[in-house]
């Protein structure tokens, strides 16, 4: 899929031939009043990208970068119901059961494409409607104004097949208290648009019907001045009233059972101690979901996601892709991914059989093992990204 035509601002839509390429087209491109306008356009898919999309928004993104008439970019996800799902994890799990490198490849491109985003010298905004998860919070997190609505369900939900929050997930969580970033990052809990807002996971949070009028704001926008300040007044309301945020009143539990010093089986013993006690319905409620959720999930990745996410508060973004992508290799090569996707996207039975099954089973050396890169440093293949920076 080429991204060049697409990036044509003046090109023809008048006719059907230019409206059925733009229907079927997983990429939409337009410029607005000096921003491009980027739209995921797999509504069917909840925009989950594919590999020939990650090449595409990177084709995209230089476009952006190199002329000189746009000013900032704003990535956005077509339909109401998400900005972006994630990556394409059946596609993945496809090619890695034909012994394909190209599954490798996939998330070699994602994590350069955002890495990218994260260092664009342009402002990008991000419009996290409705669902933001996995691969969706990769090009998100990346943005320097991001948006959440009442609509907004934001997750990095990887540990539930087997995987690990991934796509820069080690920097991204780290903006919030290493307590807070182990609970999002090891259960995958889903926050709400002003969860998301109050855990530092995003800049504005407003209704999504300000959302869908925000084209006639833009082509108002005044050239002079600082852009991101300039698109901040088109996307924050004249009067923003912060909705209530339902993890606030668990954060005391959250701070107290996911203490960074504590390894995942002394949190599920500590949640079990609490459960036997505590009197209060919503206190109990979230105790008993946090403690199926780590009994349930594979007890290797959540070891792995726990070190990683304590590790990655001390790495540069660039090391923090460095050392994710090496723990996918392992996950995918020898892991627990392909069994979870198996019962959890396939089969659907969920009923993952983990190896090993319990998380007492799961050596020291292990993890240590899947935190160790699979190449040496030169022949990593991100070995260059971040070059000369920090």
């Amino acid at each position: 899929m080429s991204a060049v035509p697409n990036a044509i601002p003046n090109a023809p839509r008048d006719t059907s031939r230019r409206v059925n390429a733009q229907a079927e087209a997983e990429i939409l491109f337009r410029v607005v009043n000096r921003v491009a306008i980027v739209t995921l356009n797999r509504p069917a898919a909840l925009n989950a990208l594919s590999h020939a999309m990650v090449r595409e928004l990177a084709v995209l993104l230089e476009h952006c970068r190199n002329d000189g008439g746009i000013v900032a970019l704003v990535l956005k996800g077509a339909g109401d119901k998400g900005f972006c799902a994630g990556g394409d994890v059946r596609e993945v799990d496809r090619l890695a059961a034909a012994g394909d490198p190209r599954w490798l490849a996939f998330f070699v491109d994602e994590y350069r494409l955002d890495y990218a985003l994260h260092t664009f010298p342009k402002p990008v905004v991000a419009l996290l409607d409705g669902i933001a998860m996995g691969g969706g919070m990769g090009l998100g997190q990346a943005a320097r104004l991001r948006i959440v609505t009442e609509r907004s369900r934001i997750a990095m939900p990887e540990t539930r097949i087997g995987f690990v929050p991934d796509v820069g997930a080690s920097h991204f969580l780290s903006v919030m208290p290493a307590e807070l970033a182990l609970y999002v990052g090891m259960t995958g809990a889903t926050l709400s648009g002003a969860d998301a807002l109050r855990l530092q996971l995003a800049d504005l949070c407003v209704p999504a019907d300000w959302l869908a009028s925000f084209d006639e704001r833009l082509q108002r926008m005044p050239h002079d001045g600082e852009p991101l300040a300039a698109l901040r007044a088109v996307f924050e309301p004249p009067c923003n009233i912060v909705p209530h945020a339902p993890l606030e009143s668990l954060t005391p539990l959250i701070m107290r059972h996911f203490d960074r010093r504590s390894g995942v089986e002394r949190i599920v013993a500590t949640l079990r101690q609490d459960l036997e006690r505590e009197p209060r319905r919503e206190a109990r409620q979230w105790l008993q979901a946090t403690c199926d959720a780590l009994t349930s999930l594979s007890p290797t990745m959540l070891h792995v996601t726990r070190e990683a996410l304590l590790r990655g508060r001390q790495m540069t973004l660039a090391e923090c892709f460095r050392m994710e992508l090496g723990i996918v290799k392992r996950a995918i090569d020898e892991g627990d991914f392909r069994e979870g996707v198996r019962a959890q996207l396939i089969d659907k039975d969920r009923q993952p059989r983990w190896s090993p099954a319990t998380l007492a089973e799961v050596r020291p050396e292990r993890v240590r093992h899947f935190l160790a890169s699979p190449w040496t440093d030169g022949a990593h293949p991100l070995a260059g990204l971040g070059a000369g920076q920090r």
